[in-house]
């Protein structure tokens, strides 16, 4: 047995709550290592001494390239639990407790593992709404000036005091208005739009004020009226907000540049130095050495009240859902935990979306954020299907680990994204292929968490550099950008005509190295999807398992019944073609 591959850890990915009464404890081992895994578990307050424990098998949910993770959803009645596993590779076995190995249980019960006490206040969890929606971004100065229709025509504004705002294609917040109905047709239920508080600049990530709107893109009463239009149609509306940094225009950065040392604002900025160096080697932390974006100190308390007041206002101003958080990974963590308490006091369904790259375990503990921008799945889908760089066996092992690196809950509401404001278009990365596009598309509708679509990837825009992937919307169709609107509209009616088994496991059903086909099943109670994909140049066939009791199997992109024969369920695909299998029981 390689026991120094074994790892648990209390109150973490390994061991958390996801109801008042249900915790999720999970044990990583070596791949292919562990023939069993048993959980004994007890109550910590038991009046007796041994505790008395019950044991239940636990079962393997995921394997990556290196580890088999086990996983038992423990529904128990107690609030104090105690436990320890047993663990057997079919030659020898151990007990595992106290983080270390033993032959036999000879200890208190202050040494095994503690689950010290499920309180409801540390529950991790996402918003329903979140876990139901398909998100559509909007970069508001590329995508409408009305309906269908994107002037692409330079402006530029005056704040009313005095500072310059330009934009570069005429976007205007009126224009996301007026094609709410185009974006009921495609069938999303949220957007979430990019920064639309006064900039210098046409992104307007260097924010001047965090109270008004862009003069570009229009008025507060033109935000107000696309927020209640919004959800008239039934769609959610995510801000992007920019705290990391100001713009230089900031009031309070203009004081500093103005009075120096003496401004009372000096403290609001990280790392200045006297006299500052309005320069494009600036004396100051900026976002990406930018001068014009200088970083802010949101560990200084006012900061941090200043900005937890802005998140409040634009809730209680315009109605809006939630928050996208901009460079989230560059502020200090009790900003993050203040701007949670505060925005949730008055909307305690709004969603907080964090804008980190990397894993963000230290920011999914249920405290601040309740999703992130999962980029490690925008990276993943470029390998396998846009470049077709890895295997299916390395595919299904890196979805599996992006399956275990977060608290159960919070797995239902990552943004899973193929691209943003922020990289190429995928199209772009699939040399053109659409094909390749449209199969990690049904990929992203069907895996766990939640969809984004970038606009105009429903209309198969591509681009390389900045300006192109921030290229005006394509209003104008042809049979091209038809036939990949009706593909996405076709995936995400599918999405939510058939969501109950989205929110169940995740299993892997077939995975062919040699064929580059691959299958999985999403699962809860007796509510089963079982999506087959091709990543191949050429016809396959291939039989999926599907298991006993199954009373009728529907192609959801057919629109008809397959056969089943000896549990199993045969599906030919056509080259970089996939489909969705509804497995009744």
């Amino acid at each position: 047995m390689f026991i120094e591959a074994i790892e648990h850890a209390n109150d973490s990915v390994y061991a958390h709550a996801i109801d008042e009464r249900t915790i999720v404890l999970r044990l990583r081992a070596k791949k292919g290592d562990l023939k069993e895994c048993v959980l004994f578990y007890g109550d910590r307050a038991c009046f007796v001494e041994p505790v008395i424990m019950d044991g239940i098998k636990m079962e393997l949910a995921a394997s990556d390239l290196l580890y088999d993770y086990f996983e038992v959803e423990l529904k128990c009645q107690y609030t104090r639990v105690c436990y320890y596993f047993w663990l057997s590779d079919g030659i020898t076995s151990t007990f595992y407790y106290g983080y270390e190995f033993h032959d036999k249980v000879d200890c208190h019960r202050s040494e095994y593992f503690q689950f010290a006490f499920l309180r409801r206040e540390e529950i991790a969890d996402v918003p329903g709404w979140l876990k139901e929606s398909v998100i559509y971004q909007i970069f508001p100065d590329s995508f409408a000036t009305a309906e269908r229709y994107i002037s692409g025509k330079e402006s530029c504004q005056e704040t009313v005091d005095g500072e310059i705002c330009k934009g570069r294609l005429g976007g205007t917040l009126r224009g996301v208005t007026a094609n709410i109905p185009y974006m009921q047709e495609l069938g999303i239920n949220c957007i979430y739009i990019n920064p639309i508080f006064p900039g210098n600049n046409y992104h307007k990530y260097d924010t001047i004020d965090y109270f008004s709107i862009d003069p570009c893109f229009g008025s507060k009463e033109d935000f107000k009226e696309m927020v209640s239009k919004c959800h008239e149609a039934g769609i959610k509306v995510i801000l992007d907000g920019v705290f990391n940094h100001s713009g230089a225009g900031f009031f309070a950065f203009k004081d500093v540049l103005e009075k120096g040392e003496n401004s009372k604002y000096k403290d609001w900025f990280y790392r200045l130095e006297f006299p500052v160096q309005f320069y494009d080697k600036p004396n100051y932390d900026c976002f990406a050495y930018e001068k014009h974006m200088p970083k802010l100190n949101t560990g200084n308390p006012e900061v941090i009240d200043y900005f937890t007041k802005v998140g409040v206002y634009w809730i209680k101003e315009a109605d809006i859902d939630g928050w996208r958080l901009d460079v989230a990974n560059e502020i200090d963590h009790d900003f993050w935990r203040s701007f949670r308490k505060a925005v949730r006091a008055v909307r305690p369904d709004a969603a907080l979306i964090g804008e980190v790259w990397e894993d963000a375990q230290s920011w999914l503990c249920g405290d601040q954020f309740d999703s992130t921008m999962n980029y490690r799945f925008t990276h993943l889908c470029d390998r396998f299907f846009a470049k077709r760089q890895i295997s299916v066996e390395a595919f299904d092992g890196k979805v599996n680990a992006m399956l275990m690196r977060y608290r159960k809950n919070l797995l239902y509401g990552q943004m899973n994204l193929l691209d943003s404001h922020d990289v190429p278009r995928f199209l772009s990365k699939c040399g053109g292929d659409i094909r390749r596009q449209k199969l990690a598309a049904l990929f992203q509708m069907m895996f766990t968490g939640t969809p984004s679509v970038y606009y105009g990837d429903e209309k198969g825009m591509s681009g390389w550099e900045e300006p192109e992937y921030r290229a005006p919307m394509v209003w104008q169709d042809d049979a091209y950008a038809s036939d990949v609107f009706e593909y996405y509209k076709k995936l995400i009616r599918i999405r939510k005509e058939n969501f109950a088994p989205l929110m169940g496991a995740y299993r892997t059903l077939v995975k062919d190295n040699a064929g580059s086909t691959y299958a999985f099943e999403r699962r809860k109670d007796d509510k089963s999807l079982v999506v087959a994909l091709n990543n191949s140049d050429f016809e396959r066939e291939i039989e999926i398992p599907v298991g006993n009791g199954v009373t009728r199997i529907t192609d959801l992109f057919e629109g008809n019944d397959c056969s089943v024969r000896d549990s199993v369920v045969k599906v030919k695909l056509q080259p970089m073609k996939g489909t969705v299998l509804r497995v009744d029981y």
